[in-house]
């Protein structure tokens, strides 16, 4: 497959280094040439430096047999106008936009929007996707990590294991023997730094971070089992009322089970555009470092605090805060990955990092096949996998204990029609099965192969 990357930052750089990885054909355009070296410095990429809306830009990035082009620059009208360029001029089949303004969100969503006249097939909102993800954390409160799979109802959350944890150096075959009921698959471990897929003779000890599929209503006794205490959030407090912290509150209004969200926002302009837009939520205008503040808005009480401005380190210094001032929750939003070390030194219970939402969320719509959804773990060193498996699939007709899965690959979770499974080795994989795996990031290329014959990439 042949795709032009348009922007050379952090995410176009992530899909960059998927895609390339995976052997497709892959052109990186930036106006800035120094992101543009980098890329083609360490990836196997080809470069071009130059405005990716120009036409003779993307004339000399392959437009013309190009399969696919992923906008992700950073400016919305760049990206827009991208894609317009790559249907008129180049007829390019697929078109992917990044896109920040909830104008052009509340447009393209609205009934006025018309694909002819605005040419895009996927569009990805990183507001959107991180306000998801922060709601998913708050759906498993010791979790470090978590996401949903087979339509809601398998849910991996990632663990770390302390001296409270009850199967501390038990071997993982002796889990099912200890909770025969239990739905819970570890699919991965890391240790010391490095990731792993476990075998079931492997011990879990203390410092581990584990990578568990269950299902959505067995979670709170996944979390138990693991030495994790499940408790209802009640009480919110988000700090930072931009489009983010918006997005979270109005989807805990929408909840049957009501949650009280109060919201702190330095911007007066915000936080007044935040109230009028919301119905029982209460909006303070001020600064959520200030713990006079915080104690206002009772932050003593709370049951977790998300620190979503559009700065890291008022993030983490106001989830610091938080947790002196007695919240037992916090979670902050983290560009710079470089500042995810400091998380465990400073007592942050959970971080999310908007580029490797994004870019999952564009993974999730360019895979081959009958790939529903993909899931980026750490940074890009491990996936979740969900796929359809195809009659013409290797894997297809075999018990799950007979395929030959490379090393670091383990299967979470299996649907068959509307039965959701555990996977044990006799389970037999048939056509129309969904299955979600873990991969090292070396084994995706094998695992598409064993899902599939024949690359069908739309």
């Amino acid at each position: 497959m042949k795709v032009i990357i348009c922007g050379a930052g952090q995410v176009g750089w992530q899909i960059a280094r998927h895609l390339s990885g995976e052997k497709n054909d892959v052109t990186v355009v930036d106006n800035n040439p120094d992101l543009v070296r980098r890329a083609t410095d360490t990836l196997d990429v080809q470069g071009i430096a130059g405005f990716a809306s120009y036409p003779d830009v993307l004339d000399k990035a392959g437009a013309r047999d190009a399969d696919m082009i992923i906008a992700a620059t950073y400016s919305d009208e760049v990206n827009m106008v991208t894609c317009q360029v790559a249907h008129s001029v180049f007829a390019i089949p697929r078109k992917i936009a990044r896109l920040r303004g909830q104008s052009y969100l509340d447009a393209i969503y609205s009934d006025l929007y018309r694909r002819d006249h605005m040419p895009i097939d996927v569009v990805i909102s990183p507001e959107l996707e991180v306000a998801e993800a922060a709601l998913k954390r708050l759906s498993a409160p010791d979790a470090f990590d978590t996401e949903n799979f087979l339509d809601g109802r398998v849910q991996m959350v990632g663990l770390t294991l302390d001296d409270e944890c009850p199967v501390i150096n038990t071997p993982l075959r002796q889990l099912t023997d200890l909770f025969s009921t239990l739905s819970a698959v570890v699919v991965g471990v890391r240790r010391e730094g490095a990731l792993f897929a476990p075998e079931p003779n492997d011990q879990l000890f203390i410092g581990d971070e584990i990578y568990v599929f269950t299902f959505t209503e067995d979670i709170k006794r996944t979390m138990e089992v693991f030495g994790k205490k499940y408790q209802k959030q009640d009480r919110v407090i988000l700090i930072g009322g931009g489009n983010v912290g918006l997005m979270v509150a109005q989807q805990l209004e929408k909840r049957a089970d009501r949650v009280r969200t109060k919201i702190i926002e330095n911007s007066r302009a915000v936080a007044e555009k935040s109230a009028d837009a919301l119905e029982r939520t209460i909006v303070l205008h001020g600064d959520g470092l200030d713990a006079a503040l915080l104690n206002e808005a009772g932050i003593d009480r709370a049951d977790a605090v998300l620190a979503v401005t559009d700065d890291d380190k008022v993030n983490l210094l106001a989830a610091v805060r938080a947790k002196s001032k007695g919240c037992p929750m916090a979670i902050a939003l983290v560009n710079d990955p470089t500042l995810v070390p400091l998380m465990g030194p400073l007592g942050i219970d959970a971080y999310i990092n908007p580029r490797a939402t994004t870019v999952s969320s564009i993974l999730r719509h360019i895979r081959h096949g009958r790939v529903r959804n993909v899931y980026s773990i750490g940074d890009a060193e491990a996936e979740i996998i969900e796929a359809e498996v195809l009659s013409t699939s290797p894997i297809a007709g075999q018990q799950v204990r007979d395929i030959d899965f490379p090393e670091g690959v383990l299967i979470g979770s299996i649907m068959k029609g509307e039965e959701v499974l555990k996977p044990k080795g006799g389970t037999r994989i048939e056509e129309g099965d969904v299955i979600a795996l873990f991969s090292l990031a070396k084994d995706v290329p094998e695992v598409e192969r064993l899902f599939q014959v024949s690359i069908d990439f739309f």
